[in-house]
């Protein structure tokens, strides 16, 4: 067991994170910088992970519950950056890509640097205030945010990419970043060992049309039929971009093309 690190949220990020890096977690629910320093101090790491957030089934139900968003998104992140750096404890803090327009006719892959401009959902509000109060503190502390977008498992979860377009049935066929989660696990490792600070896309290399992860599921589930359909036609609000690994790869870490982990990823799935 890794008693250095300690991860904050018990969920589905949070879950596979403590699994792969062999380490503590914690599922307390923290509601103001009391419990938070106190659940610090009684593991005392000398890295915490936030992987507190709230989403609901889908970035609608933010909006249902402003609340509970903005305290989980926003308020949470900035509360623990404060108890690390007066602690003296590195904070990693597991943000989100989808705070970005993209135009696809005309934009290259979003480095780290630029600023975000996704404000039509409040889901990516609260993550972009966080995002920015940490970017600026992360020049001085020792702060990591690394970015991840749609994660992908090898094993069911309600949250993971393939579980929900299984269940969806109908597909939109637009170039999207993906993270495969032990791809994150293994990148997430890599900065660590390096004290890496500041911003981190972490996406697998390239982005993934939907309807390619599912001709590789049809393999396996050859009854298994879905219907692509216009994105115009979801009549939602949402993000679709790609991310820059430049910046991740530069560090020293080798990411893998996300169609080299379809198969693999797929394979799993059917074992779990």
């Amino acid at each position: 067991m890794n008693n250095r690190i300690l991860i904050l949220g018990k969920g589905f990020i949070g879950s596979r994170l403590r699994e792969g890096l062999n380490c503590e977690i914690s599922d307390r629910k923290i509601y103001s910088y009391k419990d938070a320093e106190e659940e610090i101090r009684s593991f005392n790491p000398e890295i915490i992970i936030n992987c507190i957030g709230h989403v609901g089934s889908n970035v609608d139900e933010c909006e249902k519950d402003l609340d509970k968003t903005l305290i989980a998104n926003t308020f949470i992140p900035i509360m623990l950056a404060e108890v690390a750096l007066r602690n003296n404890i590195r904070l990693i803090h597991i943000s989100s890509g989808c705070i970005y327009h993209y135009d696809y006719s005309k934009d290259t892959p979003i480095a780290e640097d630029k600023i975000p401009d996704f404000f039509e959902l409040f889901y990516s509000r609260t993550k972009i205030y966080s995002d920015q109060a940490l970017v600026v503190l992360s020049k001085k502390y020792p702060i990591l945010i690394t970015r991840i977008r749609v994660p992908l498992d090898n094993r069911p979860h309600p949250k993971n990419l393939l579980t929900k377009l299984i269940n969806y049935k109908k597909i939109i066929d637009i170039p999207n970043s993906i993270t495969y989660i032990p791809d994150f696990i293994s990148a997430l490792s890599h900065l660590i060992k390096i004290n890496a600070k500041g911003i981190y896309n972490v996406v697998n290399k390239y982005p993934l049309k939907y309807p390619e992860l599912m001709e590789v599921y049809k393999k396996y589930a050859p009854d298994f039929n879905y219907e692509v359909i216009e994105y115009k036609k979801l009549n939602q609000v949402r993000t679709n971009l790609i991310l820059s690994t430049e910046k991740l790869e530069k560090s020293g870490f080798k990411i893998r093309d996300i169609h080299e982990v379809l198969e693999e990823c797929v394979q799993g799935y059917i074992k779990h």
